[in-house]
């Protein structure tokens, strides 16, 4: 009977074998990490933290690209010390092409440096600055479907490794980590967009009520359109003692929630102060007091006017504000009264102007918006431009409307970078 016959498998070939399942094993480990959390910061700790134990490496850090800087930034850094990782995190940035993470992310190649002492690619600055003595390093590029990601590292590796298996498991690593930074990035205008509707809907329950406020034979209409979700133009009209009506108008400046926050703040300020003021230039003064409490940076033009419903006078202040239009008799008269400087940046007294209205006169406030509105080539409407629309239009009734129509048929198929807002008042109507 013929004995069966034995196979001598060379021990070194086993040797490599085994190395190669261990990997597999790994990377099939950290693929069940990589399915497990769309959280950026976890996903790259916990993926670094594997490949640090599997080389029994001293340390390993992934810097990521920041496009805007042209940087690479360390965003994790793991090793025994934590002051040295936080060093890394926070003071240690390098330029592409600079030092071996520099290098690997210019030339998308990885590296293997048995020796960092006789590379003149290191970049020493990082060991001198935190104590850390870095002899060997394995740094590979991170790249995804957008390009370039970041570079891991990983340092003084002790243990045996196959580097395709590295390679390859970066790969994928990449991959994972541009899902985390869009999931991050989504989560992140969610985010936005609620506190945006939240701030948006904030705004709007600062404004009246109602856009038009009859008293007696005066009569205050507005209109307010923002150029994005939230805007930065306010107005007011609130009833006071003795038959009269007390009319803000406003551009705040900046954008978005912290001018919705602010805009929210001068309303609460301007109808308590407004009710105890009958001057509007005391308005004014008290409210800028306040608001030259507020960061800097913040501040507000306005008109604040006094309307006498049985009269027909007005008291004016105007705060940095752009001129109103006058309808009187067959002219449009340009008013550009005597003001002081906006709201919240210095101490100042603001002017008063009496104005007396004739039967059938009409103002018409405006903010910079309406005048400097641009089309397609990226001219302005300008203020002159729009007063001789107005003046060709003056005996129109839809006065608002029709400036919100000229308004848009200027700027079709631009996007608008500021709010539109008006205020007409009429007397004796």
């Amino acid at each position: 009977m013929e004995s069966k016959r034995k196979i001598n498998i060379p021990e070194e070939y086993l040797k490599n074998l085994e190395k190669r399942v261990d990997g597999l094993k790994v990377i099939l480990e950290i693929s069940e990490i990589i399915s497990s959390t769309l959280d950026l910061k976890d996903l790259m700790s916990l993926v670094m933290e594997k490949a640090k134990n599997q080389m029994a490496a001293e340390a390993c850090s992934i810097l990521l690209y920041n496009r805007e800087s042209n940087k690479l930034e360390f965003d994790i850094a793991m090793c025994r010390d934590e002051s040295t990782a936080d060093t890394l995190v926070k003071t240690i940035s390098l330029d592409v092409g600079q030092g071996i993470a520099g290098w690997v992310a210019e030339h998308r190649e990885p590296l293997i440096i048995n020796d960092v002492s006789k590379d003149s690619r290191f970049y020493p600055d990082a060991d001198r600055l935190t104590g850390f003595k870095t002899r060997s390093l394995i740094a590979v590029p991170l790249i995804g479907r957008s390009g370039l990601i970041g570079v891991a590292e990983i340092v003084n590796p002790k243990a045996s490794y196959e580097p395709e298996i590295f390679e390859s498991l970066c790969r994928q690593f990449a991959i994972a980590i541009e899902n985390a930074m869009y999931h991050r990035k989504s989560i992140q205008q969610e985010r936005l967009r609620q506190e945006l509707e939240i701030a948006a809907t904030l705004q709007r329950s600062f404004l009246p009520e109602s856009p038009t406020l009859r008293k007696g034979g005066l009569q205050v209409s507005a209109v307010n359109i923002p150029a994005a979700k939230i805007g930065g133009d306010i107005y007011d009209f609130i009833e006071l003692a003795d038959d009269r009506i007390g009319v803000l108008i406003g551009d705040v400046s900046g954008k978005g929630i912290s001018a919705a926050l602010y805009m929210a703040k001068i309303i609460s300020d301007f109808r308590y102060i407004a009710q105890k003021e009958d001057s509007p230039a005391l308005v004014l003064s008290r409210l800028n007091s306040l608001l030259s409490r507020t960061p800097r940076g913040m501040f507000l033009t306005a008109i604040y006017l006094i309307a006498d419903a049985a009269t027909g006078n007005l008291q004016l202040s105007v705060a940095g504000h752009p001129p109103f239009l006058w309808f009187a008799e067959s002219d449009v008269r340009v008013m550009a009264l005597p003001a002081g400087p906006p709201l919240g940046i210095m101490e100042t007294d603001y002017p008063i102007t009496s104005i007396d209205l004739q039967r059938g006169d009409r103002l018409l406030l405006l903010t910079d918006g309406v005048f400097d509105a641009k089309n397609k080539s990226g001219n302005r409407i300008g203020f002159d431009n729009f007063v001789s629309f107005i003046k060709e239009h003056r005996d129109e009734q839809q006065v608002l409307q029709k400036t919100i129509d000229y308004v848009h048929d200027f700027s079709r198929g631009v996007e608008r970078a500021d709010d539109l807002t008006l205020v007409e008042i009429q007397w004796g109507i």
